[in-house]
């Protein structure tokens, strides 16, 4: 858990923004339009699963060993951990967000709903926003078309995805939920709630 010597003074109001959303949501090209438009930093996250040919480490994500991810737990230098689909571990490294809180930096972490609400627990300041599908037979869709997956793993992957979007909601912990029905206005969307966020905090500290 974050203490509360880990939290930006009021001189740098810095501001977390937890996102979530199932898989196949776009929330990864959300991420980036906040980041870009609103001068935020992507939080990298650690994960034991396997690197793809396209990803580079420290840039997409953190590749450990388990033996890697189980020492920096033990340690407590992960803000939040989970093991997701039974396989594989993911975590956010606590000292490179609480040092750009600091500094009064915008920090996205792009995390599931079991590492957001540990989050929120230890850090209750942080703005939480859930992206969701218009309906199920969109999500499906989508998770068809990005061709990465058989159907088998499409359907764990889609019950994965209606748990997590009921989970969010009767948790009661998010600030937001955005729909993402047009990636454009979605983008629009999350980015100005953002701003008018930061803008809250921002107001309160300069008082």
């Amino acid at each position: 858990m974050m203490s509360t010597t880990d939290r930006p003074t009021p001189a740098t109001p810095g501001l977390l923004v937890v996102i979530s959303g199932p898989s196949g949501v776009g929330k990864t090209t959300i991420v980036r339009a906040v980041k870009d438009r609103l001068g935020g930093m992507f939080s990298v996250s650690a994960t034991t699963r396997p690197r793809t040919e396209m990803e580079r480490h420290g840039v997409d994500y953190y590749f450990l060993s388990e033996e890697e991810f189980v020492g920096m737990l033990e340690r407590g230098e992960l803000l939040e951990h989970a093991e997701v689909f039974g396989r594989h571990w993911y975590g956010t490294p606590r000292r490179p967000v609480v040092e750009a809180l600091a500094a009064g930096r915008l920090v996205i972490l792009e995390i599931d709903v079991q590492g957001a609400l540990q989050v929120k627990q230890g850090a209750p300041d942080a703005f939480m926003v859930f992206i969701e599908p218009p309906d199920e037979e969109t999500l499906l869709a989508r998770l068809r078309a990005r061709g990465r997956d058989d159907e088998d793993a499409i359907a764990r992957r889609f019950a994965e995805a209606r748990s997590e979007i009921a989970l969010a909601r009767e948790s009661g912990r998010y600030d937001v939920f955005i729909v993402n029905d047009d990636l454009e206005r979605a983008q629009r969307d999350t980015c100005a709630r953002i701003a008018e966020r930061r803008g809250e905090v921002a107001s309160v500290t300069g008082s």
